[in-house]
């Protein structure tokens, strides 16, 4: 890493840090304002946007991307016309900041209350999805929060479009461009030097692969958050009713397999594996699903290949799914308690005892019942979008909407007390 790198970063969070004061204390009318002027600019620049996203998409076959990642990464008029209204979404909810948590009298005639203040500058880091930009921006805009973004190369020029489409409406309404900061440098070494920039961040975010994740989580000397990796399953009970359970399981697995609230693993108990089994494994196979089995599995199903450890651990973010046939709810939950990620686990199952137990005993940020995992999204829980989703429990856990992306702070009023 070379000191020039160090100074731009540096600079960038610098810049943000000196825009956080002001964006604070804005009012909420101005802050709407900026964010339906971004809205508006991102519908105008539509084909800018698309032809840097072209560039992007492009670079990505000439690198041999993924087509999960080609799939994250590429927008076309109706996501962007999506993304437009996401933010117009944000518009219509309630501002956090400034809200009274609590409040009480003490004996001694003091008052004290708990009030919503932003954090100050969020960074987040992520990988191959320009609409991130456009989410991380709005939430942090409507928090009074300033924003360091940090995308991935593959993405670069996506990013640049939509973020300085963005900034110059925030400007045109009175937002300084210093709150909103995409780095230059997209370099592994540069992600280093910003999770150390603590003298300016105030939260990182990681929201990518389990190798980012945990490297950030690591080194980091910023607050982090540990987002994003779901490893999710679906548990089809004996009790189950199988007309729901086939397409909520094809939704989970195939509405879009490079998310990280698609399902990975398919847990079926064993009184109705025989019943069940073939025919969804079928209708897996057939809407293009490579299956990963247990012995069970292939003995039912026996285009299946053998599932390892591994397998059964993986985010395959592509069309391939792991499954296991379990002898009871505890086999299935003992199974998730090994591989899962915390993320969301969801039960088929008619039998309200079964999904209260289910409901206790799983650890994960999201319990679906009779649902698919796909519901697991700011969007969806009425967020209007999210900055990532946690899969800790400390601080935020699930979606984190605008209610995470904020602090608070006491307000000890008296009248001349001392102690």
């Amino acid at each position: 890493m070379t000191v020039t790198t160090q100074r731009t970063i540096e600079s960038q969070c610098k810049d943000a840090f000196e825009a956080s004061a002001a964006l604070g204390t804005l009012s909420t009318q101005v802050k709407n304002d900026a964010l339906l002027a971004m809205a508006n600019a991102i519908r105008q620049n539509i084909p800018t946007i698309l032809e840097a996203n072209a560039r992007d998409i492009q670079n990505g076959i000439d690198n041999g991307l993924s087509t999960a990642l080609i799939d994250r990464l590429k927008l076309n008029e109706e996501r962007l016309l999506g993304v437009a209204g996401s933010v117009e979404e944000i518009v219509a909810l309630k501002d956090p900041i400034g809200e009274t948590l609590t409040g009480w009298k003490q004996p001694n005639g003091l008052e004290i209350s708990k009030i919503r203040v932003p954090l100050g500058v969020i960074s987040i880091i992520y990988e191959a999805r320009p609409n991130v930009t456009v989410d991380a921006i709005s939430l942090a805009i409507k928090t009074g929060n300033a924003i360091v973004l940090r995308g991935s190369s593959s993405a670069y020029e996506s990013n640049k479009a939509l973020s300085d489409v963005m900034r110059a409406a925030g400007e045109s309404v009175g937002i300084s461009g210093k709150a909103i900061q995409l780095l230059d440098d997209t370099s592994r070494e540069g992600v280093q030097t910003l999770i150390k920039m603590d003298q300016y961040l105030n939260l990182v975010i990681p929201r990518g692969g389990a190798g980012l994740i945990q490297s950030v989580v690591k080194n980091a000397t910023v607050p982090s958050i540990e987002t994003g990796v779901g490893n999710c399953h679906v548990y089809v009970d004996k009790d189950a009713d199988l007309e729901k359970a086939l397409p909520l399981v094809l939704n989970a697995k195939t509405h879009r397999p490079s998310v990280c609230n698609s399902a990975e693993s398919l847990l079926i108990h064993k009184d109705i594996a025989e019943s069940f089994l073939p025919k969804c494994l079928q209708a897996l196979s057939d809407a293009g699903v490579e299956i990963k089995g247990c012995a069970s599995t292939q003995a039912l199903f026996p285009s299946a290949s053998s599932a390892s450890d591994e397998d059964y651990l993986t985010e395959f973010l592509d069309l391939v799914i792991s499954v296991k046939v379990v002898d009871s709810l505890d086999g299935a939950l003992s199974h998730i308690h090994t591989y899962g990620s915390h993320h969301s686990e969801a039960i088929v199952s008619e039998n309200a005892s079964s999904i209260q137990s289910f409901i206790d005993n799983v650890d994960a940020a999201a319990v679906l019942v009779n649902a698919s995992t796909r519901f697991t999204d700011g969007g969806v829980f009425g967020f209007g979008a999210e900055m990532g989703i946690s899969t800790q429990k400390t601080h935020a856990r699930g979606p984190m909407g605008l209610p995470e992306l904020t602090s608070y702070k006491y307000i000890v009023k008296g009248n001349g007390h001392i102690r």
